[in-house]
């Protein structure tokens, strides 16, 4: 995979000066508290300059019919994931929500594809609702070829769950439900799910393997920590990588078909960067349908040997 170098603006953050677009994409998800988002597919190049995936095209073009599981896809980049795999792939694409019958957009999405999306409910915090999706869609397809697993808070007001400025500000209960639901939330979908990726393989698509695609933040990456500040959102991201590049290793072990990656979506105009966007570079705050074009163009050049790699929206590779 042939990635793009670019410098890293920085710019303030309150009183943090953060490196330009750490934030990462999410919309105010299933929680009523702000969650990410994730993706994938099969393969395209930058053109005459690079040919870095997600550098542009619609990053879906030729590809085949699969099973697709979006985790938490009820608004915020998960439904622009579930929407642009509706149209520009065959497949069959399974949304998953805490509460689906809270989620009107979704609810539109399925009136207008009905034979080719399946809505169900599911709760990162409670694993018998993620086991219980993966016997149904064990029941109804056998297999999955793609997972866009996503579960992420950064600030939940009435939960007292604040990005900390300094130490003195670190909760120990904040922390504890930032990392359940950023770092163990994805793993859990994972474990329950690894079975149908499996089965899947991407076989009769046009990719080389089931794809899980996990997405992260920049601000996760501690050799690209120079700014501090967010000890638990940085701390369960962090986390996420481990556990992300931990089953990676697994599936190369076990020979098993399964390509797993993590994915910064660049700074997103969604309630999760809301309080932040005015410290924004012009240019650098990105819409819904971008970062997703991108990060689905990434996604489109994956291959065995991206398996447990960490990248950015513009198919730069970052540092652990």
């Amino acid at each position: 995979m042939a990635l793009l170098r670019t410098p890293m603006a920085i710019f303030k953050l309150g009183r943090l000066q953060l490196p330009e677009g750490v934030l990462g994409g999410r919309g105010r998800g299933d929680w009523g508290w702000t969650t990410s988002r994730v993706a994938f597919h099969s393969a395209r190049s930058l053109g005459a300059a690079a040919a870095a995936p997600g550098a542009g095209g619609d990053g879906l073009a030729g590809v085949d019919a699969g099973v697709s599981l979006v985790q938490g896809a009820s608004r915020g980049l998960g439904l622009e994931f579930v929407r642009q795999l509706l149209e520009k792939e065959e497949g069959h694409v399974i949304a998953t929500c805490r509460n689906p019958e809270n989620a009107g957009d979704l609810s539109s999405l399925k009136d207008q594809h009905s034979n080719r999306l399946t809505v169900l409910p599911l709760d990162v915090t409670k694993e018998t609702t993620i086991e219980e999706a993966a016997k149904l869609i064990s029941q109804e397809h056998g297999r999955l070829d793609l997972l866009i697993n996503t579960a992420g808070i950064l600030h939940v007001s009435n939960l007292k769950v604040q990005p900390e400025t300094a130490l003195s500000k670190v909760n120990p209960e904040a922390m504890t439900l930032v990392y359940q639901i950023n770092a163990v939330g994805p793993l859990l979908v994972m474990k329950h799910m690894a079975a149908l990726l499996k089965k899947g393989g991407g076989k009769g698509t046009s990719r080389p393997a089931a794809i899980i695609a996990n997405l992260s933040a920049r601000v996760g990456s501690i050799g690209d920590n120079g700014t501090g500040g967010w000890y638990a959102y940085r701390a369960s991201k962090t986390a996420l990588n481990q556990l992300t590049k931990t089953a990676s290793v697994e599936f190369a072990r076990k020979r098993d078909p399964i390509v797993s990656i993590l994915l910064h979506p660049g700074t997103v105009d969604t309630d999760l960067s809301k309080p932040f966007q005015r410290n924004v570079p012009q240019g650098k705050l990105f819409t819904k349908e971008y970062s997703v074009e991108r990060l689905l163009g990434i996604i489109n050049g994956v291959d065995a040997k991206d398996n447990g790699r960490f990248f950015a929206w513009d198919g730069q590779e970052i540092v652990w």
